[in-house]
């Protein structure tokens, strides 16, 4: 088994210990954009255990240094990378900023909260991937300042059709420490979910708009 599938395998077990994700196939969570999933990850949770933050933000440190070695300038997506931005970038001895949802409406009204300087070299650290949107909105942010974006380095991806399809049109690559089919795996190893489950959470993954993930052999 390579590092990196020990790593991820690793992740899982911290995220699925301290209910950072929730697998609930016979109990749907509603997403913002009101789609209903089996799956919720909340990795803002991570900052409440002292261990797994280390861990996890390690981590993450080793994937911008392995993924991107020219990295100068880390960029946290609004709100919940900040957080792991300024993590990591401590870790890595590098400047960070973040960008914001929406300009201020006073000041300077800037959407880019500290200093980037033009030509930096930057990683956008976010803390999962569904549909992209909100990385994609850092990225172009950044982009419209003359910055140049390497990637977006987060936590744990969905390996969304519409995530992967949006980030390949603006030409942006992603690395992340846990995938979904990993994160089954360890849940199904680990007792969080049964064999029925997994078939319920693929169906998912590959059409999110259609409910009919809910007619997969879910468990009783």
């Amino acid at each position: 088994m390579e590092a990196r599938e020990i790593e991820a395998k690793r992740i899982a077990e911290l995220l699925l210990e301290i209910k950072a994700v929730f697998l609930q196939p016979k109990e749907p969570f509603t997403w913002a954009s009101g789609i209903k999933s089996p799956i919720y990850c909340d990795n803002r949770v991570i900052l409440s255990y002292p261990d797994v933050r280390k861990e996890v933000e390690a981590a993450l440190a080793r994937l911008v240094l392995q993924r991107y070695p020219n990295c100068a300038l880390l960029a946290g997506t609004s709100t919940a990378g900040i957080a792991h931005a300024a993590l990591v970038a401590e870790r890595l001895g590098l400047p960070m900023v973040y960008v914001r949802g929406s300009k201020k409406d006073h000041g300077r009204a800037q959407l880019i909260e500290g200093r980037a300087q033009p030509g930096q070299l930057a990683v956008v650290i976010e803390d999962l991937i569904s549909t992209a949107s909100s990385a994609l909105g850092v990225v172009a942010v950044l982009r419209a300042s003359a910055i140049n974006v390497l990637g977006i380095a987060c936590i744990f991806t969905y390996g969304l059709k519409s995530g992967l399809d949006a980030m390949a049109e603006a030409d942006v690559a992603n690395f992340s420490l846990l995938d979904y089919d990993t994160l089954i795996e360890v849940a199904l190893t680990r007792n969080f979910i049964s064999a029925g489950d997994v078939k319920a959470l693929h169906a998912f993954r590959e059409n999110p708009q259609s409910s009919d993930w809910q007619n997969f052999g879910i468990s009783g």
